[in-house]
This record gives C-alpha cells, sequence and structure tokens, in this order.
C-alpha cells in the first residue's frame, strides 16, 4: 500500500457504496476530538448507500439528514422514528443561494459550528453547495465528484438546479483548499477533505489527486492520430444511462479525409476545405472566395 493511500486499507461497507463508512470511521479515529454529529444530503431514504447511517447506528451519532424528495423524505421520516430527537430530518432542497445554502438550514437545528461529518451527494451541484457552507466548518468533507473525469482536469458544471453533470475531482480540490481542506482519500465516487488544521495527523507522503486517485475505470479517454482518426479507450460509456459508444460515435472528419493533410490530394484539399466550412463558417470570412477560387484552380 502506498504511503500516501494508507487509508484505503479501512474500506468497509456497512450501509456506503464502495467503503465509505470504514474510511470515515477511520478519519473520526484519527482526529483529536470528536462532537458526533453529521450532516448528509441527499440522504434518500437514510438507508441507501448512505455514509451517515453506520455512524448514528453504531457509533451514538446524532444527524441532520436533508431529502428534497417528498417520498423518499417520509421513508427517511421512518426508519429513524426510533431514534427520537437525536435525527433530525428536513424535507427541503440545498442550494446555493441565500434563502436556500446549507447554512441557512443548519442554523435551525442545535448542531455546532464546526461538526464531524458532513456528506454532499446531489449528483451535480456539489462544488456549488459545498462553496456556500460559510458558517458551518465541518472537520471532514465528504463529496461526489464526477468518475468519469480524468484527473488533472479541471470542470465545474454550471450553477444550476437543473443540471447534473457534476464536477471535477481536480475543481474540488482547489476549491477545498480555497476554503482551508486538504484531500486525505479518493474512493471511486467520493472525496475525503479534513481541515487543513488537522492534515498534519495523517502523515501522507502526498495528498496529490494523482496520487491518491487509485480507480479509472469509469474515465473514457479520447486522443487523435495524426491523420485525424479519433481513438477511444477506457469505459466507453455512459455509466448512469448503460449505453456503451464507439469510435465510429465520435470521428470529427468524414473517411475520406483521414489522412495526412500534407498527403491529401488537390481533390481532398478543396473537400477538406469545404468541409471546414461548413464546420466553421467563421473562420472563412472574406477569404472564402478567394481559396476556393485558388483551390479550384489548382485542381484544373
Amino acid at each position: 500500500m502506498n504511503a500516501a493511500t494508507w487509508l484505503l486499507e479501512f474500506q468497509r461497507d456497512e450501509y456506503s457504496q464502495a467503503g465509505e463508512d470504514g474510511i470515515i470511521e477511520k478519519i473520526l479515529e484519527v482526529l483529536p476530538s470528536n462532537d458526533r454529529w453529521c450532516v448528509e444530503f441527499g440522504a434518500w431514504d437514510g438507508v441507501y448507500l448512505t455514509n451517515t447511517r453506520h455512524l448514528i447506528l453504531a457509533k451514538n451519532y446524532s444527524a441532520v439528514l436533508i431529502e428534497a424528495d417528498r417520498q423518499r423524505f417520509l421513508e427517511l421520516q421512518g426508519n429513524y422514528a426510533q431514534q427520537g430527537s437525536r435525527v433530525i430530518p428536513i424535507n427541503c432542497f440545498v442550494g446555493f443561494g441565500d434563502d436556500d445554502n446549507l447554512d441557512r438550514i443548519l442554523a435551525g437545528t442545535p448542531i455546532p459550528r464546526d461538526f464531524d461529518l458532513l456528506s454532499i451527494d446531489i449528483d451535480g451541484n456539489d462544488y456549488h453547495v459545498w462553496k456556500q457552507v460559510v458558517h458551518y466548518q465541518p472537520k471532514v468533507v465528504v463529496v461526489e465528484f464526477n468518475p468519469t473525469i480524468p484527473t488533472g482536469i479541471e470542470f465545474v458544471q454550471k450553477a444550476d438546479p437543473a443540471v447534473n453533470q457534476g464536477s471535477s475531482l481536480t475543481s474540488l480540490v482547489e476549491l477545498g483548499r480555497e476554503k482551508g481542506y486538504e484531500l486525505v482519500c479518493v474512493l471511486p465516487f467520493n472525496a475525503f477533505f479534513v481541515r487543513r488544521q488537522d492534515f498534519h495527523l495523517f502523515q501522507l507522503e502526498s495528498n496529490d489527486p494523482r496520487d491518491l486517485r487509485t480507480d479509472s475505470s469509469a474515465i473514457t479517454y479520447l486522443f487523435t492520430g495524426f491523420d485525424g482518426t479519433a481513438f477511444l479507450r477506457g469505459a466507453c460509456n455512459l455509466p448512469w444511462h448503460g449505453i456503451g459508444f464507439s469510435e465510429s460515435d465520435v470521428q470529427p472528419l468524414p473517411s475520406l479525409l483521414r489522412k495526412f493533410p500534407s498527403n491529401y490530394t488537390r481533390l481532398q484539399k478543396i473537400a477538406f476545405a469545404v468541409f471546414r466550412f461548413f464546420r466553421d463558417p467563421a473562420r472563412f470570412p472574406g477569404r472564402l472566395r478567394r481559396r476556393f477560387g485558388h483551390l479550384a484552380g489548382r485542381s484544373g
């Protein structure tokens, strides 16, 4: 096990999806103090692939569980009815505006400002809702990233409640650093952050996301040959839709023009100029007629 990824030794699922329960438990053990409060949204029914249920049932944690969908919220209420006031279920949408951000929602609860764990999983605007958490400074933040985006790529989806694209691991790492957090572990879908003041306790050899991320199975890579042929390697599928795609779906050039440009015949040069014009006519103002006239003259 790499000295940078030692936390992966503790992967274990009680209710989580990819080993989060064991990782969270170990991170909390390393921290110098715990207040036994956690927050999760969207919490679904509070049982399915949750990052907090194990803490609530096995570690006697109090929790604020937030779910926007009404039917799931009712199931969540039922699943925690026996926990009494220790679990606070809230049926609302967590956003990034002045009236619906997490700071505003938690202000109506008794949770401490530096509670132990915040788990963010809303399939899209995770970056934007975390960015708006200012008043509260949880000791540990678990946030979902888009696993199809290669490590090193910066991508933040549009801040729009109607959009579900997700953001890249690298962009979340940059946001975390701006907020005073450091990356300590990466699982296939989730990144784990601790406050910078506690980071030294984990004695990581490196916390570069390229070192901590060990699973790239969801990534599709696209590259091109000198002749303009596009190649795909990796997952080659849309994981949330169950649909695959192939190289024939992504070719930017028709087969006639997939040659190194200096090897084009005169006819192919004309065809390529026409293709480029219809593909991007803004690149040909003024010069278009002269260019086509020149190519036509040479072909004759």
